[in-house]
């Protein structure tokens, strides 16, 4: 590659330094591309917004597993029953019964199978007047281990874990939006930066041009007062400077236009704004031959551009529905089974006769405590189990696959919809690569045309000197001069513009520039 500064820039540096444009004023901020594109993705308010998605997005995958955080509880209650005694076998007077209930621990799991696993461990207390009792007060607890696992329907690793999936991809989505705004931001700041050098310049050389017209005025007076020339002459000379006067007011209020959309994508408002009264860009208008390949041009879209990703990411999402789509079709077929460990103890006591009779009277009391019921439970010396199966047919999954079908032409029409988009982005690079190669050969005859101009103009004037021409022609030359100057001008910033647009329609704006997207936003990765 090779990189040409063309001449009349050199000309115009000039211009801009006699007349103080390129010297950095009170109130001016001078500024590289560079840094404008740095300081946009900073501070940027459509970046600032953008990164927040992400953000969010993973809040939404923690939430989402949240659901294989195991819950636990606890309880305790006590409960006294009071009621008046209709039989002397129960008690002489009222009938008294107090009961506390204990939840050790209550615990849950969700298996990525789908199913769900817990643990429950309970104990109780009861006292009671009534007679004939042999364990008062008794203890209770029980270990139980419960299962209950879906064999068809909500069945497998990756219909359990959907929710988990889906904001998966909802993440990634959102970290595509994110680059697809840097990447936009990127070419916006370069288009606004470009326009404005061309703004800046443009000045330049329409003051090159009213000063050659000054000039000329200037000679045309002189030659009026000595009498070599007619006054007729001094008119035209007059109404060509009034001309660009107006054209150099007109190019003064477009560099305004351009600072102020550059200003806003570098978020430059308010009091800034006020103290900041102009940018002057550090970079000049040349440009570096680039050799585009349309083949290389369009394998890089395909594999950096941020629409491609999301669209990829979505028939992700859609293969997921139908998959879960199929299996909620399917019967519900459920296993159930526990396996528990009960435990008792508690005084006893002892009758001279038979408990049942009203006249029996304890005689001894053996002490028994909770220790007893847990050592039984937690020993498993009574183990008990069971195991279950149910099956249930929704009728409404037998006559209607409406779900499954709607899934399908979603999935269908997500990959049409993708297909689409890659021819779209084939025209796009198509178009942007035809774009650089035009605006390269562009540089290529404006430069010679502005070449071409300035022989022109000089071997005009030097007839002009010798009476050979007149103030009309050489009035007419140098206009051919100043927008032979612009065209080139022009063809240059647009040649840097649409190579900014082709890195843009590859998605190679951040890698072109060597912008990471965690220096953006801190934790997302590249």
């Amino acid at each position: 590659m090779t990189k040409r500064t063309p001449f009349p820039l050199m000309m115009i540096a000039l211009a801009l330094t006699a007349t103080g444009f390129g010297q950095e004023a009170p109130g001016s901020l001078s500024i590289s591309l560079d840094e404008c594109v740095l300081r946009a993705l900073k501070d940027n308010l459509g970046v600032a917004i953008q990164i927040l998605g992400p953000e969010i997005s993973a809040e939404g995958v923690s939430r989402a597993q949240e659901k294989y955080i195991p819950t636990l509880s606890l309880s305790a209650s006590s409960r006294k029953q009071e009621n008046a005694s209709y039989s002397y076998l129960d008690a002489s007077e009222s009938l008294v019964d107090k009961t506390q209930n204990f939840t050790f621990m209550n615990a849950s799991q969700s298996l990525p199978t789908g199913g769900t696993l817990s643990l429950d461990f309970t104990g109780y207390k009861t006292t009671t007047n009534r007679r004939g009792q042999t364990i008062d007060p008794r203890f209770g607890t029980t270990m139980r281990f419960n299962l209950n696992q879906p064999l068809l329907k909500n069945f497998g690793f990756k219909t359990a874990r959907r929710e988990i999936l889906v904001a998966s991809h909802n993440l990634g989505i959102s970290e595509e939006n994110l680059k697809q705004t840097l990447k936009d931001t990127v070419y916006n700041v370069e288009s606004a930066y470009w326009n404005l050098v061309y703004s800046i310049e443009n000045l330049a050389v329409r003051q090159q041009s009213l000063q050659l017209a000054k000039d000329l005025l200037e000679k045309n007076q002189r030659s009026v007062e000595v009498g070599t020339l007619a006054p007729m002459e001094v008119l035209s000379a007059r109404a060509e400077v009034a001309t660009r006067e107006a054209d150099l007011i007109q190019a003064e209020t477009q560099i305004k236009s351009s600072e102020d959309q550059l200003k806003l994508l570098l978020n430059i408002t308010g009091d800034e704004d006020k103290r900041v009264t102009a940018l002057l860009p550090k970079d000049k208008p040349t440009y570096v031959a680039r050799e585009v390949s349309l083949e290389e041009a369009l394998a890089a879209a395909i594999q950096n551009r941020s629409d491609l990703e999301i669209s990829r990411i979505g028939l992700e999402t859609d293969k997921l529905d139908v998959s879960y789509a199929k299996n909620q079709n399917l019967p519900d077929l459920s296993l159930s089974a526990s396996y528990y460990s009960p435990g008792i103890d508690g005084t006893r006591l002892i009758y001279d006769i038979n408990p049942i009779d009203p006249a029996a009277q304890i005689i001894e009391r053996i002490p028994g405590g909770i220790g007893g019921a847990l050592k039984q439970t937690t020993s498993f010396q009574y183990p008990n189990w069971n195991l279950g199966l149910t099956l249930s047919i929704p009728l409404a999954n037998v006559f209607s696959k409406a779900g499954l079908t709607q899934a399908k032409l979603n999935m269908r029409q997500a990959m049409l919809q993708l297909e689409n988009q890659k021819e779209q982005i084939y025209l796009e690079i198509k178009n942007a690569v035809r774009s650089v190669q035009a605006n390269y050969k562009r540089i290529q005859a404006y430069t010679t045309a502005r070449e071409l101009a300035e022989q022109k103009l000089g071997a005009e004037e030097e007839k002009r000197r010798v009476g050979m021409s007149t103030n009309y022609m050489v009035l007419s030359y140098q206009r051919d001069l100043a927008n032979a100057r612009i065209s080139e001008l022009n063809s240059i910033i647009a040649y840097n513009v649409s190579l900014a647009a082709l890195e843009k329609s590859m998605g190679t704006s951040l890698k072109a520039k060597n912008i990471k997207l965690s220096d953006i936003a801190p934790g997302l990765e590249d």
